[in-house]
């Protein structure tokens, strides 16, 4: 695009104290749409001072929030699902223009944030103590739940209207301010998230957007002490970073970061069926999903006749324009991803591994592909591969998918597809992951569940009631009914 061209974009800025944040200095970035490589827009990126007035900005306007009537929060959240559902088009032509995503998958994250906003506007009316036995005479003993604050939330490109309202909405209904670090590759729907929070209702600077660079951010969310809690959505390899930074400042900090989870399918499975949700659950968003089932698992006496009909199935599967309706994959985020996926395949390749199908990209379109044959030696065995990647092993009988399904240094999700409910629920036992699905596949999450996982997988639970409880503190109340006795 020439020059000309990028100056008649729309220009965004950094949303803070409830109005866009011009100021001087602020670098630019020029987002580009992942499937025709086209620029959609320029966003003006929040500097370093930039960052420190929105934090004295949410500090300042949380001090009125946190005291406003629950009953006031949940009618602000219950508009903001309103103006979701009703914003629909609008939100999913930001999201497969920005994000590459395919229209389905844009229409389900509208549907999920509906539910969640709603979920959210409940929970602003139970965030409840409760009162216990005390062991002193004439004392009553109680919690409370308070907000923390400020938190700051950092925010994935593959699902940014999901993944960033599903730690908002929370936050807000416990009386807490947000900041909003959205990733750089889709900075636009946050700060739509700051259109939709005014038209509802929100205070200035209880809700605050900050496009950034990391070197304006810096340790910043973690070393002010105005930021009481950080939520990240990322990878393993940030998280641990992340953790460290935490560590250092004593700082509270909920972790959902990558994996690699198994979907274990046992002897009597249906064949049809298991390839389904097989394929669903690893192509999905073009398989960037941190849920997906990257690894199918596979008992012996069944192994080559899946293998056809997975291979079959991927191979049916339309790959091209997100906006298409009937298009299931769509482009990668960037070049970059596609590069990193097929160095994985040449890796594997190069020591043993067999390539079924797929594993060419045009541009960002990457051809789903399926390798069996894998090892421990080769990377794509243990290392994410976020993309249309999936690898089949087999498995000599259940206990050994048991031992397959564990042998990753992650444990975010899993699935297990089977008539068998004393196995079924002997593996929701023994897998080392945060989700368990029976009969369907490992990628799933429920607005009102709990959600996250184990291991590298990260630390915490998001969503509902089990968000709430990280975003707020619990603090113990007594009440002594006329004197104690003391021993001085």
């Amino acid at each position: 695009m020439s020059d000309l061209a990028i100056k008649d974009l729309k220009i965004y800025h950094p949303y803070i104290n409830g109005k866009s944040w011009q100021s001087d200095d602020q670098p630019e970035q020029i987002v580009i749409n992942p499937y025709n490589q086209q620029a959609i827009a320029r966003v003006k990126l929040a500097t370093a001072a930039d960052i420190d007035s929105a934090i004295e900005a949410a500090f300042e306007a949380q001090k009125a929030w946190g005291k406003t009537l629950a009953k006031e929060r949940e009618a602000i959240l219950c508009r903001a699902a309103d103006i979701i559902e009703r914003r629909r088009g609008d939100i999913a032509k930001i999201l497969i223009e920005e994000g590459g995503n395919v229209f389905g998958k844009a229409m389900f994250e509208c549907d999920y944030m509906v539910s969640a906003f709603r979920i959210a506007a409940g929970q602003a009316r139970d965030i409840r103590g409760e009162t216990m036995p005390a062991d002193g005479a004439g004392r009553i003993s109680m919690s409370i739940r308070q907000p923390l604050g400020v938190i700051a939330g950092v925010g994935p490109f593959n699902a940014p209207l999901l993944l960033n309202g599903k730690k908002l909405a929370p936050a807000l209904a416990a009386g807490n301010a947000f900041l909003l670090k959205p990733a750089p590759q889709t900075p636009l729907i946050g700060l739509l998230f700051a259109e939709i929070l005014e038209e509802a209702g929100v205070p200035p600077g209880v809700f605050n957007v900050l496009p950034t660079t990391n070197e304006a951010l810096g340790d910043k969310f973690f070393s002010d002490k105005r930021v009481k809690m950080v939520t990240f959505t990322g990878s393993a390899k940030v998280g641990q970073y992340l953790s460290e930074l935490a560590g250092k400042f004593q700082k509270r900090i909920v972790l959902e970061l990558g994996g690699k989870s198994p979907i274990v399918i046992l002897n009597d499975a249906k064949l049809d069926y298991a390839v389904s949700a097989a394929a669903f659950g690893i192509f999905f968003n073009q398989g960037q999903v941190c849920m997906a089932n990257s690894r199918i698992i596979v008992e012996e006496a069944i192994y080559e006749k899946f293998c056809a009909a997975f291979v079959e199935k991927v191979r049916s599967i339309r790959c091209g324009d997100p906006k298409d309706p009937s298009t299931i994959v769509g482009p990668l985020i960037n070049s970059k991803q596609c590069e990193f996926i097929r160095a994985q395949i040449d890796d594997a390749l190069s020591k043993g591994a067999t390539l079924l199908t797929g594993g060419e990209y045009q541009g960002n379109l990457f051809q789903p592909a399926v390798l069996t044959d894998v090892e421990p030696s080769m990377a794509v065995y243990n290392e994410e591969s976020f993309g249309p990647l999936v690898s089949i092993y087999m498995a000599k009988d259940f206990e050994h998918a048991v031992e397959l399904a564990n042998d990753t240094s992650y444990g975010l999700s899993s699935g297990i597809v089977t008539n068998d409910l004393q196995k079924a629920f002997d593996f929701a036992l023994r897998i080392e992951a945060g989700s368990v699905h029976i009969n369907d596949n490992s990628f799933d999450d429920d607005p009102n569940a709990p959600f996250g996982g184990f291991k590298e997988s990260g630390h915490g639970k998001e969503n509902g009631r089990y968000s709430i409880h990280d975003m707020t503190e619990l603090k113990w109340v007594t009440l002594q009914l006329g004197e104690r006795a003391f021993p001085i």
